[in-house]
């Protein structure tokens, strides 16, 4: 996707160098927005190889309100391996903490648990929470359904009270739905982006979540939207963001994507959403910074 291309190419003429917590610094841009049209295709980049099986189950990971980090490591995702409740393991870069992190399964009220339990007293990743919180992705799908001119259909996993148990703070921390002339569109806002590594994942996270919802609804998939905040490319990662820019984005189709079965977004499976045509570049390693 051009999209893409043109937001890795504005952070490496214009980003500022700055430095974080990671110890990594960054060439940062803030405020950026990123936009793509669905029936064009499903936005999974072409100009490296971009592994849909693990967005897809995190997303299922997310939607089901699971915060057991155990539940992606069963099904070989591996994503959130290094983070933990910080409460039981506090975050650190020594490698005590590390271990701790890396074995502690709990990530405490992170992003799917607010979404189907915003803001419920958290004990633990194995407690049932049925019936507590406010189940805000159960109100966009009923709005969906019955008034969809409605402004309100928004998510949010910015919790300022419970912030201090969540493994990590939500990067993208918002997303709204907008029914136009028969078609759903979503919007996401995300606070810190990483653009070499978790923007393609992001990407192809909120367009499934967009394919879903429309599915639900039964209604056309219209456009995705991203508003990034601190936009940025780590340092360590020019090379290899160089090498993705001299990669003709126009050489491979993007892919489709088919559901099937499909019954309801809430007993849906990441096993049930394929990727057709996913030609590509190979990949492009970039070392994650914690």
């Amino acid at each position: 996707m051009q999209a893409y291309l043109d937001i890795v190419k504005k952070i490496l003429e214009h980003g500022e160098e700055k430095e974080n917590r990671t110890g990594t610094n960054t060439l940062s841009i803030a405020g950026v927005l990123f936009e793509h049209d669905m029936s064009t295709g499903f936005p999974l980049l072409t100009t490296k190889k971009v592994p849909f099986r693990l967005i897809a189950s995190e997303l299922e990971f997310f939607i089901k309100g699971i915060t057991d980090k155990e539940w992606l490591k069963e099904r070989n995702n591996h994503i959130w391996d290094e983070w933990a409740h910080p409460l039981k393991a506090p975050y650190g870069h020594d490698e005590a903490s590390k271990q701790r992190m890396m074995e502690e399964r709990d990530l405490g009220p992170v992003y799917g648990f607010q979404w189907r339990h915003y803001n419920a007293e958290y004990e633990n990743y194995n407690s049932d929470y049925s019936g507590k919180g406010v189940d805000q992705l159960a109100k966009i799908v009923d709005s969906l359904k019955n008034n969809p001119n409605d402004r309100r259909m928004l998510v949010s996993a910015w919790n300022p009270i419970q912030m201090n148990q969540m493994a990590l703070p939500p990067c993208h921390y918002a997303f709204q739905v907008v029914v136009n002339n028969g078609k759903l569109n979503l919007m996401w806002n995300q606070r810190s982006v990483d653009v070499m590594l978790g923007l393609p994942f992001n990407i192809a996270s909120y367009a499934l979540l967009l394919h879903l919802l429309a599915k639900e609804a039964n209604l056309q998939e219209g456009r995705l939207v991203g508003f990034l905040g601190d936009t940025h490319i780590y340092t360590n990662h020019r090379d290899g963001a160089q090498e993705q820019l001299s990669r003709d984005p126009k050489k491979y189709p993007l892919p489709q994507i088919i559901t099937e079965p499909f019954t309801s977004i809430f007993d849906w499976s990441y096993e049930d959403s394929k990727i057709e045509n996913y030609q590509s570049y190979p990949r492009i390693s970039f070392e994650i910074a914690v």
